[in-house]
């Protein structure tokens, strides 16, 4: 971990730490940088499943399945 000195909001700071039940301003922090993170990491997979998706066609699907389970 490093230590690193920061000029916060302090409302945003104040609604964070109640929101997150945080009892210290570095557990707030730290909190919200991994929320941060975790949600756009998030969307990057939505969007990489959505692009994946894009192109699909059930009936296409639909009749290579049920080819493969006939073989």
């Amino acid at each position: 971990m490093s230590l690193t000195t920061l000029d916060l909001d302090d409302d945003a700071l104040e609604k964070t730490m109640k929101l997150a039940g945080a009892q210290t301003k570095k557990e707030a922090v730290n909190t919200a940088l991994r929320e941060y993170t975790a949600r756009h990491l998030r969307i990057a997979a939505l969007e990489r499943y959505a692009d994946l998706g894009r192109d699909w066609d059930y009936e296409s699907w639909a009749r290579e399945h049920a080819a493969e389970k006939g073989a």
